[in-house]
């Protein structure tokens, strides 16, 4: 982000150009503004989290595990569930069980599954982070609940149609 606001919206005048010199603009500004808006939700969870100790994604993780009924789940689902390549939980389970948030334990009955559990200082952690989160409207400043109602329902739209997920 910048350090002081620009006196005029770049996005809207690039789209005016746009409009101009290539055709419909309509799509370009749309995606130009969700991928800003991301940059700007992305700053503000980070300095949310970084205190914490976290990224957005070991915090993701962290709240899964919470949402889980015994606290643990294989790392396969979890996978699933955050969207994440393998590596990539694997990555995360690592960062999380080396600052004693998580611990990997044999899944009873699977010898091939390794189970993830959220430790009480992970409890603790997630709910440290949570609090900090929400303080600054995970970095959705400036809409009303109802407004990010909508937003996360045109959102849920565009992810839907290129198979993100079905209903």
């Amino acid at each position: 982000m910048t350090s002081q606001p620009l006196p005029f919206d770049p996005i809207a005048r690039a789209a005016e150009l746009w409009e101009k010199r290539i055709g419909p603009s309509t799509a370009m500004a749309a995606v130009t503004s969700v991928m800003r808006v991301q940059q700007i939700i992305q700053s503000a969870v980070d300095a949310a989290l970084k205190p914490h100790g976290l990224t957005f994604a070991r915090f993701e993780a962290l709240v899964l595990l919470t949402f889980a009924r015994t606290g643990s789940l294989p790392m396969r689902v979890m996978g699933e569930r955050l969207q994440l390549h393998p590596t990539s939980v694997t990555n995360i389970v690592d960062r999380l069980e080396a600052d004693g948030l998580v611990r990997r334990n044999p899944h009873p009955t699977d010898r091939r599954t390794t189970l993830v559990e959220i430790t009480e200082a992970g409890h603790s952690r997630r709910e440290a982070a949570t609090e900090a989160v929400t303080s600054v409207d995970f970095g959705l400043r400036g809409l009303t609940d109802r407004q990010t109602e909508q937003l996360t329902d045109l959102l849920a739209k565009v992810r839907r149609a290129v198979g993100d997920f079905e209903d």
